[in-house]
């Protein structure tokens, strides 16, 4: 794949695999594929469901100022915060140029960092480390604990997280999630699903208290490895955060698209 195609394809993967986790969530949720808005908004309290991103490839910056502008209208009319995902492979290069400037002035505030990345690296081989099992998520305490790593790892409260996973069967039945335990103790996770012929990897998260141990490295190895598996899939994309960025190379992944961040300024 070209460099531009790979961004298309991580573009598209977040809004394939969103629109089954935000349905999931909440039937009614806001599911729409505008004109170079792909809208993905369960608006819950749990704000990575909450999710806008742009889809046009080769956007110039009069087109992206438009579309943060809209972006940014659609965000304020919701009840509860969630972010714009930006990739900036699909921009071209004057629109890149003026990014900071075009959301400045659309009421978008920068958040935080991402890498889109992907490989042809399945399947892989069931993981072993001294230090974890792995338990595959199918009961609500199971979720509970998936839901409150993904808060302590995140830095929100634990009843947001709850409130996106808690009672979901899809969790439970349609995805590869696993919990690393420490002996009893859950402390780290990570999810593989399904999304148009891929293997998408999310939510992956490590307690804080037991990071730099490769327990997040291990869980997903296992997640990817089970969701192989059952699939028989070969490619696998996921977007990293800057604490996941090393560790994904280290399993195959290949970093395509920077992806920026940004919420609605207060």
């Amino acid at each position: 794949m070209t460099g531009r195609t790979e961004t298309i394809e991580s573009a598209e993967q977040l809004a394939v695999a969103w629109r089954a986790l935000v349905l999931d969530r909440d039937a009614d949720a806001d599911v729409r594929d505008l004109p170079g808005i792909a809208v993905r908004w369960a608006d819950c309290r749990f704000s990575f469901y909450n999710c806008l991103t742009l889809t046009e490839p080769g956007a110039g910056a009069g087109l992206l100022a438009e579309r943060l502008v809209q972006a940014a209208d659609l965000m304020r009319a919701k009840k509860h915060p969630g972010l714009l995902w930006l990739f900036e492979d699909l921009l071209d290069d004057e629109a890149r140029a003026s990014l900071a400037t075009a959301a400045d002035r659309a009421g978008l505030q920068y958040a935080f960092p991402g890498t889109g990345m992907a490989g042809d690296l399945l399947p892989v081989p069931d993981p072993v480390h001294p230090d974890l099992t792995f338990v595959r998520v199918s009961t609500e305490d199971h979720l509970r604990a998936y839901a409150d790593l993904q808060s302590r790892a995140y830095g929100f409260p634990v009843e947001e997280g709850r409130d996106g996973l808690l009672g979901s069967a899809y969790w439970k039945n349609e995805m590869y999630a696993y919990l690393g335990m420490r002996g009893d103790v859950p402390v780290a996770c990570a999810a593989t699903v399904e999304a148009r012929g891929r293997l998408f990897v999310a939510f992956v998260a490590t307690d804080p208290r037991w990071q730099r141990k490769g327990y997040g490295e291990a869980v997903t190895r296992k997640a990817l490895h089970e969701g192989a598996r059952a699939t028989g899939l070969t490619r696998a994309t996921l977007h990293a955060t800057v604490a996941g960025a090393p560790v994904y190379p280290r399993i195959g992944f290949v970093p395509n698209s920077p992806i920026h961040f940004y919420s609605v300024k207060e």
